[in-house]
């Protein structure tokens, strides 16, 4: 998309070879130690880069945007001259803190007035079982999780239970279990403004959260509610929220994920989506035309699998004919050819740390709220 709108694209990341790493819509490949195991040297790194390449736009694309945030100042002085310096597309990382982690966002949430399901922090088994004692059907997850990999739906058996072992510096959040449609968005925003939105239903998954089908719906209450949100934050940046809507049509937020998420699938194809990243746009730029897209891999891999009846095969092989694989172009064909090259290193974790290849895609990324 930026390669599209003449920019030109650098990478930079951690595994040897990425899916995108082949593209030609990269102009250069940086291999950078892991934000996670090596943050300072992540850092030092990008802000090399930043110096050699002379970078106008640094655009996070997963977890390292906490590692990012945390160096903003040191990337800012690596940037350009003063009247064009650097621009690094992440808020301060307290300013994350507070969306990332799950008790956080739902306090935020409900001092600016917005319906968030009721939430307990949970700092200790006692709390466990007094939540649960209490009646009521629960979500359970970690206040720092991605992908629903640890979530514990209702009802909730002994064993998954004696798994949940909350403490002060590992808490996990209580929240009442909704029933109804979940939708996500994806958005772009300045100092509190849209500059880019979508909305999607999550109808096919891989494991219980990470989305793998998108398809573009309008949904005035969750924008309104992203819109309401973000102002009251003054939020720059990507910023992706996932609602269950109700009967009637009302949302309420479970989470929000301050940073780039597969809705940005849906607006790639827009022409002033690019844009969205340098400036405010007098309107959000919108994906309601956009034909659907999925991740043709965890379509198979995933979803298919998951299609236990003759309806539900039904409606994935109407998804999966109806929608654009996000990684395939045929002017630019490696990266979806070579894709299985880049789940080696997931592979290779999955095995070695005893988890699950979901969990092992954001191995080197991911940040739990450590200081």
């Amino acid at each position: 998309m930026f390669q599209r709108a003449g920019h030109r694209v650098l990478m930079a990341e951690s595994l040897p070879w990425h899916l995108s790493r082949p593209s030609l819509a990269v102009a250069a490949n940086y291999r950078v130690p892991p934000p996670r195991q090596h943050p300072r040297g992540f850092r030092r790194a990008l802000a090399e880069i930043v110096r050699r390449e002379r970078v106008d736009l640094l655009v996070p694309t997963c977890e390292e945007i906490y590692a990012v945030a945390r160096g903003r100042a040191e990337l800012a002085a690596a940037g350009g001259p003063p009247d064009k310096p650097l621009v690094v597309l992440a808020e301060p990382l307290e300013t994350l803190r507070g969306l990332h982690n799950k008790w956080l966002f739902a306090e935020k949430a409900e001092r600016h007035g917005l319906w968030v399901p009721e939430t307990r922090l949970l700092e200790s088994v006692g709390d466990l079982r007094a939540t649960l004692t209490a009646g009521g059907e629960w979500v359970l997850k970690p206040v720092y999780s991605r992908f629903a990999v640890h979530t514990l739906l209702p009802p909730h058996s002994a064993l998954a239970l004696a798994r949940v072992r909350p403490s002060p510096s590992a808490p996990w959040v209580a929240q009442a279990y909704q029933r109804g449609r979940q939708v996500c968005t994806y958005s772009v925003a300045h100092q509190g403004r849209l500059a880019a939105h979508v909305a999607y239903p999550v109808e096919f998954t891989a494991g219980q959260g990470a989305a793998v089908a998108f398809r573009a719906i309008e949904h005035p209450a969750a924008q309104d509610w992203v819109t309401r949100f973000v102002a009251a934050e003054g939020f720059t940046g990507q910023i992706a929220f996932d609602f269950i809507e109700m009967e009637g049509g009302a949302v309420a937020a479970l989470e929000c994920n301050p940073r780039a998420t597969s809705g940005a699938h849906l607006l790639a194809g827009e022409p002033n989506f690019a844009r969205a990243f340098f400036e405010p746009l007098p309107q959000p730029v919108t994906a309601l035309t956009a034909q659907p897209a999925m991740l043709a891999a965890g379509m198979l891999l995933y979803s298919l699998p998951a299609a236990r009846s003759r309806a539900g095969l039904r409606r994935w092989a109407r998804a999966f004919a109806n929608s654009r694989d996000v990684v395939f172009n045929w002017r630019d064909p490696l990266p979806a050819l070579l894709q299985g090259l880049s789940l080696l290193p997931f592979a290779a974790w999955s095995l070695r740390h005893h988890m699950s290849l979901i969990a092992a895609s954001t191995y080197d990324i991911e940040w739990n709220g450590e200081s």
